[in-house]
């Protein structure tokens, strides 16, 4: 079923809220991590994988050359302008630390008053926590490196 706009895309995704935390997994209410939970929307919005992701380790950002998670993001995704508006469904992605890869992935949920970033929030699967819907605080807004929409 492709939803009809991005509000469907956020209800999506919060139905995967409460599924748990497994590595490299990504099936609704069973497992999932932060790139799982994005390929779970993509198969519910266009109905097939994008593309097989090679099988990565918990440490992969730590050790490989490049941003494979940025590049494999723009094959299948339209970048988002860094001045462009924030709009909720729009994919991010984080850098957890600087000078490494870029690896956490989640889904804007909310935006705060006026649209602004300030009290807005996003859906995303975090080890020990599981697929939650967290505040995008300032911890976590720094650390955005990039917006995606699914197309």
């Amino acid at each position: 079923m492709r939803p009809d706009d991005a509000s469907d895309l956020v209800a999506l995704a919060r139905g995967w809220i409460g599924t748990p935390y497994r590595h490299q997994a990504s099936v609704r209410g069973a497992g999932c991590d932060c790139l799982g939970l994005i390929r779970g929307l993509w198969r519910d919005w266009h109905g097939a994988e994008p593309e097989t992701p090679p099988p990565y380790g918990a440490d992969w950002s730590e050790t490989g050359a490049g941003e494979s998670l940025w590049q494999a993001l723009e094959r299948h995704m339209r970048p988002v302008p860094g001045r462009a508006p924030w709009q909720v469904g729009q994919v991010l992605l984080f850098r957890m630390r600087q000078r490494r890869m870029a690896k956490h992935l989640g889904l804007l949920s909310r935006l705060g008053p006026d649209g602004a970033i300030a009290g807005a929030a996003f859906i995303h699967a975090y080890d020990r926590h599981g697929v939650i819907e967290s505040p995008l605080g300032l911890p976590w807004a720094r650390r955005i490196v990039a917006r995606f929409e699914m197309i």
